[in-house]
């Protein structure tokens, strides 16, 4: 672990380490999306997808 900590704290890994959360958050964002959106669809309010959407 302690090997682990030190070459992620090194300069060059540094903005791989700030990506990595970003990434996941929004790829989480953008699937809760999507379910959502499929959700409506499946219950015939597709007109409402692009409404929430601009919201």
């Amino acid at each position: 672990m302690e090997n682990f900590l030190a070459i992620l704290t090194k300069p060059d890994n540094i903005p791989i380490a700030i990506m990595l959360p970003l990434v996941i958050y929004y790829c989480w964002l953008a699937l809760s999306q999507a379910f959502k959106h499929d959700e409506l669809i499946e219950q015939g309010k597709k007109n409402e997808v692009y409404d929430r959407m601009i919201r």
